[in-house]
């Protein structure tokens, strides 16, 4: 393979507006960025802020559009079980999905109009075809010492796989989070890689 080819990875990251997929994907971009990658994102979401589904696609060393077309990701990072699944289509046979396993129930479960699965079955679904990474990353973040720090445990979790050295991704996190938060982000970064290569 050769070094521009080992530079390409096309990432889907996906999550429910609050959780911070937005940051997350800014953390990877500025990181990329600031390693002379080229990259293109784009976001789409609908009522973010209401707790609907937020989606970012991150096409490191492409030069096509920002959007990844379907069954064109290499990774699906799923900061939330369900929005895995409501994703799926556009992760290439084979390729990985990292999710954490701590969901949100939405109103509509709530209310009971319809049920959330089982987290089991969802993982169970997602293993037929696809590499699956699972862990509950708000409860590595509640360890690192904030449970919104759990968006940066997964950006630790997918860190192995970028194109992108990880001193420089840890320059992008102290970067971007609130100041007085770092040290926990470093921690929560540090607890989500170490998930993955023990997996």
């Amino acid at each position: 393979m050769s070094q521009a080819e080992q530079k390409k990875l096309d990432l889907l990251i996906t999550g429910v507006g609050g959780q911070g997929a937005i940051l997350a994907s800014d953390i990877i971009g500025k990181a990329a960025v600031t390693s002379g990658i080229p990259i293109r994102a784009a976001e789409t979401h609908g009522m973010a802020q209401r707790g609907g589904s937020v989606v970012n696609h991150i096409r490191v060393g492409n030069d096509y559009g920002s959007m990844i077309p379907k069954k064109g990701a290499d990774l699906l990072l799923a900061l939330e079980p369900m929005e895995a699944v409501r994703y799926l289509d556009f992760l290439k046979d084979g390729g990985v999905v990292i999710v954490n396993t701590q969901p949100i129930i939405p109103v509509t479960v709530t209310s009971g109009l319809t049920k959330y699965p089982e987290v089991p079955d969802i993982l169970e679904f997602l293993s037929e075809k696809y590499i699956v990474k699972a862990f509950n990353a708000d409860e590595l973040a509640y360890e690192a010492g904030s449970r919104l720090a759990m968006n940066v445990v997964m950006v630790g979790a997918v860190s192995g796989y970028l194109p992108i050295p990880k001193e420089i991704i840890l320059e992008s996190v102290k970067a971007l989070v609130p100041q007085k938060t770092i040290e926990v982000n470093l921690r929560a970064f540090e607890a989500g890689r170490q998930k993955v290569e023990e997996s």
